[in-house]
């Protein structure tokens, strides 16, 4: 849009100028038809004058829909109609006084109101184009579309905090704990806690008599009973790899 406003005001300079030199030939031709002194030359070259002006004024200030706009142009186009019949017959009556014949005096005159007419209507043209541009609205920015957020899934392990004072608290990590397993106590063993228990004091070997097994077996059975506090009846928890190798 700043390329066709830049292009089109660079256009407008050229058309203006070449609007001013019609007026300047329209108005050579008035002055040289009025008499030698200035308030005849004035007189001559006052319908040019109001017809750039006019000109000028249309083709800068906006036109609105309206009566006035009508105005505005019944107005100019009097203006032009004036200047073109009081120039028309004043560059005849100089091209005749300068040698020109036939239908040459009468056909130049058309040359320089042609002239001005095209130039005058395209300043207008070019000057409502113009004003379109620079009161357009610029193009509108895409909208930027904000960054997407991959939210991770929700596990079971990830519990929302209750209330705001919880969301600082850092969780403590939760140890599992794993029951002990227990295992039947052997034959034997309960062999010999029940004769531990009929002969308080006697000896591993006695005890090993009477239970019928080996003293090695009545030791370590005995051994593992003193450790663990557990009644005769009651299962022993798996046995060591060293009271194993008692």
């Amino acid at each position: 849009m700043t390329t066709d406003l830049h292009r089109l005001k660079r256009l407008g300079w050229a058309v203006r100028a070449v609007f001013t030199l019609g007026i300047a030939a329209s108005l050579a031709g008035n002055v040289l038809h009025a008499e030698n002194n200035a308030i005849s030359q004035a007189i001559s070259a006052w319908s040019p004058l109001a017809l750039l002006l006019a000109v000028e004024l249309i083709s800068r200030v906006p036109l609105r829909r309206g009566a006035q706009a009508v105005a505005r142009l019944a107005a100019t186009a009097v203006i032009a109609g004036i200047a073109a019949w009081v120039s028309y017959w004043h560059m005849v009556g100089v091209a005749v006084r300068y040698g020109e014949s036939g239908a040459s005096p009468y056909l130049i005159p058309f040359s320089v109101d042609g002239l001005i007419v095209i130039a005058s209507v395209s300043l207008v043209e070019i000057g409502g184009r113009i004003r379109r541009l620079q009161t357009e609205p610029a193009p509108a920015a895409a909208p930027v579309q904000p960054a997407t957020v991959s939210k991770a899934p929700t596990t079971a392990a990830q519990v929302p905090p209750a209330n705001e004072s919880d969301a600082d608290v850092e969780p403590v990590p939760v140890t599992e704990v794993r029951p002990k397993r227990l295992t039947p106590r052997p034959a034997s063993a309960d062999k010999v806690a029940k004769v531990a228990a009929k002969m308080p004091g006697a000896s591993a070997a006695a005890i090993a008599a009477k239970a019928g097994v080996s003293p090695s077996t009545a030791r370590r059975h005995l051994a593992a009973l003193r450790v663990t506090g557990a009644s005769p009846s009651a299962p022993v928890p798996a046995e060591t790899p060293a009271l194993a190798a008692a």
